[in-house]
């Protein structure tokens, strides 16, 4: 790189590491554009936050020594900062290049292939179709039944692994199933998990599944983008190569409306962190407004089904807290979920979100965005629960996920 340079770092995936016995930190894309990591001695990840774009080589190197008191050898800087420029990780000409043909890819390919296909849930037809039946025969035996007042319109289905939450996404489905068989359009709401900007990312390429290809309604992307922009609606567009919570749900759906018309509205919901540590509320918020609108106006005259892919709540070391998840904190989980799931179950997608930033959001819920906004498109909406289960997140048994079915009439 040049002396004259002003490196900037991308927004990363960061997680710690070991390297010939030293910690590390390892620099990762989180677009996936490249496999390439960089490891980064812990003692000079300070460097990495001083590349934001103001400073020219020289410059960094002597706020790393201020800022550190370590002095760091002639050229390794600009050693280091050619690692990050070869793996894709600094925001400049050469990974805007490489983000634009990836996106080119993404939208020429004839369609988006299943990401959880051998890993999560079987790869063939055959063994998914058996595994799905043996989901919906073991639910189908426990004797538990769900009293659906009125049609479904939409539900609240997990995106947690199948083999966590399999009984879960059974029950759930099991009671939208006609739902599913009669719908034309399926809007699917999913979490996204990256590190995102955007509150709405949309794409018009299809997913797929073992069983084929889930052809997406464009006219709603399209209804959607004349709202809210291009810019707005697809500068994330490639967290859809990746992001699992749509095809959780996918799956589910594609094996009840294989044989009919249904096309799907795949929606990741980026963080509502700045509504819930901020003062600005979703209610007001015009972007989501918008795009509520759009749904509704461009699906008021076929059968729709809203699908929120949503885990409740992360507790425990595994996600940051300082204390592990006993008995008596596993039955507090459960007490601040039941009355979330109440508020769901009235339709009051204002009291859900109020529920949740009353709480600072410490729970963790990463569903929140798709659960409002489904209710929000939904409108005057009742709901049941159909299972309600928590998931273990660490070997330990000290960390879970919280998860719910519940169907909306």
């Amino acid at each position: 790189m040049s002396g004259d340079d002003l490196p900037k770092i991308r927004r990363l995936q960061i997680s710690a590491g070991q390297w010939e016995n030293r910690p590390v930190v390892v620099l990762q894309d989180p677009l996936g554009l490249t496999d390439q990591a960089v490891a980064v001695p812990k003692e000079v990840a300070p460097l990495i936050e001083l590349c934001d774009g103001s400073r020219d080589i020289a410059t960094l190197r002597t706020a790393f020594e201020l800022r550190t008191g370590l002095k760091l050898g002639p050229d390794y800087v600009e050693k280091m900062l050619t690692q990050l420029d070869e793996a894709l990780l600094l925001e400049n000409e050469r990974f805007l290049q490489a983000h634009r043909e990836t996106v080119e890819r993404f939208r020429a390919a004839p369609f988006r292939p299943p990401k959880m296909a051998g890993k999560v849930y079987p790869s063939t037809v055959e063994w998914l179709d058996r595994n799905f039946r043996e989901y919906f025969e073991a639910v189908a035996s426990d004797g538990a039944d769900v009293d659906v007042v009125g049609s479904v319109r939409g539900l609240v289905s997990p995106h947690i692994d199948y083999q966590r939450g399999g009984a879960i996404y059974a029950k759930v489905w099991q009671q939208a199933a006609e739902a599913a068989k009669e719908a034309e359009v399926a809007v699917i709401l999913g979490t996204n998990h990256h590190d995102c900007q955007k509150l709405i990312t949309m794409t018009r390429q299809s997913y797929s599944t073992p069983w084929g290809v889930m052809p997406t309604a464009s006219d709603v992307v399209d209804e959607v983008e004349a709202d809210l922009g291009d810019k707005e609606v697809f500068a994330e567009e490639l967290h859809h190569r990746t992001e699992h919570s749509v095809e959780a749900a996918a799956v589910w759906l594609h094996y009840f409306v294989k044989d009919t018309s249904c096309k799907m509205v795949p929606v990741l919901c980026g963080s509502f962190h700045e509504f819930t540590h901020g003062n600005a509320l979703p209610d007001n918020d015009e972007r989501l407004h918008k795009f509520v609108e759009a749904v509704r106006r461009s699906t008021a005259d076929r059968r729709t089904l809203i699908v929120a892919a949503a885990d409740l709540a992360h507790a425990g070391p595994a996600f940051g807290d300082p204390y592990p998840i006993d008995v008596t904190h596993r039955a507090s989980m459960s007490a601040a979920d039941t009355e979330l799931m109440d508020c769901i179950a009235r339709g009051d997608a204002e009291g859900t979100f109020s529920k949740v930033k009353a709480e600072g959001d410490r729970r963790r819920i990463c569903g929140l965005a798709p659960i409002y906004l489904a209710l929000r498109i939904l409108g005057e909406s009742t709901g049941r629960v159909t299972g309600y289960e928590h998931c273990p997140a660490d070997q330990q048994g000290t960390s879970f996920v919280s998860i719910c079915g519940m169907v909306l009439s």
